[in-house]
């Protein structure tokens, strides 16, 4: 089950509940799931009935309650309780993952949205390993306005992708002014890590400007498109290896899985610098949801005017995926032969490398399938 459909699982409970009248409430058009704050409390959590208790003249956990009998034992969903003022909590069966992966790789460059489809200058139907080109200076920029011109670009594609189009709530956000032109800052740092720099801070922030770009682990951008790389060589070792991807059960980490401190090659970025290495159940829950919760981002981004949003959420998505590519090698190590859960796994990196793919191009960056 993806968010999207636990979304509608849960409005077809308060719609049910108004319908034999156990509610009294104007029914939402939308019902709004996402990661809960902390780990331990279930896969996703709403505030649904916090939202509902006020127009339906009852406790919060009364509403709650109410949900909760109607949603325990839905396909899909384990278990649903009930924390603190009323929040709800899911915790989602072990097909949840694999329905997510089928439903990445069945979308693929329209995994997120429609803006593929609508891009104007048809940027979204090129695919990951033949998109090799990269945006140049806006057209019509003015002197001193690169992040007003970048902004606006990447803002008009979010749109489309949150099926937006024209039809938007606000205006461009006030941006922290960049004492360069667009022409200036891509002949400096390139057209790839110029929009990079632009887009990452959020509006009100300072754009801080590198010296020179920096191909290395300490880059974000470099991160990211290191992570969409590896995942492309996980898909062309395979095909060596006659290993086709389907999606299925990850497994867990067994003796020998583990990837030795020494045998990272030398390029590979090592996310856990900065910290420590989480339990390899975390890893893959954590890739799971950035991936789940991907299409969710670029709907907020486009409502709060925020292309940040994304880049954010991509940096973190390559970072999850270098630490559950370490706990769960998706190749064979060694004398291992080619198993079931190997194809898992590899399906799970191809859904991984088609979030990153689908969130450089929307944000114009290039997507390179080696580095």
């Amino acid at each position: 089950m993806t968010p999207a459909e636990l979304s509608r699982t849960v409005l077809r409970s308060v719609r049910g509940a108004v319908e034999e009248q156990e509610l009294s409430v104007p029914v939402p058009a939308r019902i709004v799931v996402e990661p809960p704050p902390r780990p331990g409390c279930g896969d996703y959590a709403s505030n649904v009935a916090l939202q509902l208790a006020g127009p339906a003249g009852k406790p919060a956990r009364e509403v709650a309650e109410i949900l909760r009998k109607r949603l325990a034992g839905s396909a899909g969903i384990v278990r649903v309780e009930i924390a603190g003022p009323g929040f709800l909590n899911f915790t989602l069966g072990d097909g949840a993952l694999i329905a997510l992966v089928r439903d990445v790789l069945a979308q693929g460059d329209g995994y997120g949205g429609t803006w593929a489809a609508q891009s104007p200058d048809g940027f979204g139907e090129v695919s990951g390993d033949a998109f090799d080109g990269v945006f140049g200076p806006v057209a019509g920029s003015p002197a001193g306005g690169a992040r007003e011109a970048v902004v606006g670009e990447v803002l008009g594609r979010i749109d489309a992708a949150a099926g937006l189009g024209g039809r938007r709530d606000g205006g461009r956000p006030a941006l922290a002014p960049v004492p360069y032109d667009l022409a200036t800052l891509t002949a400096r740092l390139g057209s790839d890590e110029a929009r990079w720099v632009l887009l990452r801070p959020a509006a009100h922030d300072p754009v801080r400007v590198p010296e020179r770009p920096v191909q290395r682990e300490s880059n974000p951008r470099f991160r990211v498109q290191y992570a969409y790389a590896r995942a492309r060589a996980l898909v062309r070792n395979a095909g060596e290896l006659g290993l086709v991807s389907e999606p299925g059960d990850v497994g867990h980490p067994a003796a020998g899985d583990a990837v030795p401190a020494g045998a990272r090659h030398a390029s590979q970025p090592s996310p856990r610098h900065t910290t420590a290495a989480p339990a390899p159940s975390r890893s893959l829950h954590a890739l799971q949801t950035l991936l789940a919760t991907y299409p969710s981002v670029i709907d907020v981004a486009a409502r709060l005017r925020a292309p940040d949003r994304v880049v954010r959420h991509l940096e973190s998505t390559a970072d999850a995926f270098f630490r559950w590519h370490d706990d769960f090698p998706p190749l064979p190590v060694g004398e291992q032969k080619p198993l079931a859960v190997h194809r898992a796994r590899l399906a799970l990196a191809e859904a991984g490398g088609t979030v990153l793919a689908n969130g450089l191009r929307l944000l114009g960056v290039s997507a390179p399938a080696h580095l």
